[in-house]
């Protein structure tokens, strides 16, 4: 598996990260089989991908946990990545807490969970302007020094959260949303990343499955992404017509649109880490496999320009100003 440094002098990590988030009970559905969940890391690691995404909030501290079972005899194998700040109850989010006092306590609690000394990768989940970016970070800063943190990362930030928080420790990964589908980190987040050396871990690099190439219009009534205009009426119908340029090019190469969405990322930088959720070992193949796809000039023009920012109609939860 090929590493990818995290931030100057960062650590080096594997190109593609594991999310865990599904293999924990989120919105209130059923936990997933746990068994094959912790097989799924245990896989992920032998096959070099050490990168392992969770929150101190996924099922209510039951991610962390299952992280600390698989790897409860290889920690040296794994690099954890927690983020915390989300306050959840029933399964419905009810806003965050970002005060120092209470970052110096979620973070004894992961520690338990998951089995560990130290957290390799410890980050604000998001940013709500209720306590400033300096106390936030100053207090991680502070984790950093008593040996419980190895490095900092942030999530859902803005470029100039992002300069302050730069400023008051060495930030090394900003996880955020990043695919064909959703580009708008490119006018501000991304250069202001890239300039100061900090690692992306990109999520949602199918957009929400949009770019599996296997939505149909309409979505079921219960699905979830009827919440998202984008895949409402004519703006699905829109963008699915997208997708088809998409599906069109993975059949000549051979692969899937997930695939090449994956592979679209990882090509945007050598710092770009795409992160990909999984809960089961028969979706590893095909990640990895993603990991090995090139384009020519031509193909990522097509792309780029079938997918052009502002391109896909219609909101999402990704979407920042």
């Amino acid at each position: 598996m090929e590493k990818i440094q995290l931030g100057h002098n960062g650590p080096y990590v594997s190109r593609l990260g594991l999310g865990c988030m599904r293999m924990s009970s989120i919105w209130g559905g059923p936990t997933p089989d746990e068994t094959e969940s912790i097989a799924t890391i245990n896989q992920a690691l032998d096959e070099g991908i050490n990168f392992l995404n969770t929150g101190d909030f996924y099922g209510a501290g039951h991610n962390e946990m299952l992280i600390g079972r698989a790897i409860k005899h290889r920690r040296d194998d794994a690099f954890i990545s927690v983020k915390f700040g989300a306050i959840f109850h029933n399964g419905h989010w009810l806003g965050l807490d970002l005060r120092p006092l209470s970052i110096k306590n979620f973070i004894n609690y992961s520690l338990t969970r998951l089995g560990v000394e130290t957290i390799d990768l410890y980050q604000p989940s998001r940013m709500d302007g209720s306590v400033p970016v300096e106390d936030i970070i100053g207090a991680v800063a502070d984790l950093v020094k008593e040996g419980k943190v190895r490095y900092i990362g942030v999530s859902e930030i803005t470029a100039d959260q992002l300069r302050q928080a730069n400023s008051v420790h060495p930030i090394s990964a900003l996880e955020i949303g990043y695919s064909l589908a959703d580009r708008q980190i490119e006018k501000d987040l991304l250069p202001a990343a890239k300039e100061m050396g900090i690692g992306i871990v990109a999520f949602a690099n199918t957009a929400e499955g949009l770019l599996t190439g296997d939505l149909k219009a309409p979505l079921p009534e219960n699905d979830y992404r009827n919440a998202f205009t984008r895949f409402k009426g004519d703006n699905l119908a829109h963008n699915l017509a997208k997708v088809e340029v998409l599906k069109q090019l993975a059949h000549d190469k051979n692969c899937t649109p997930t695939q090449l969405a994956i592979a679209w990322v990882k090509e945007q930088g050598e710092y770009m880490m795409p992160l990909v959720s999984m809960s089961r070992r028969t979706r590893l193949p095909e990640n990895l496999a993603a990991m090995d796809i090139t384009f020519n000039p031509d193909e990522l023009n097509t792309l780029n320009n079938t997918f052009a920012p502002g391109a896909i109609t219609g909101d999402t939860y990704l979407q920042r100003s």
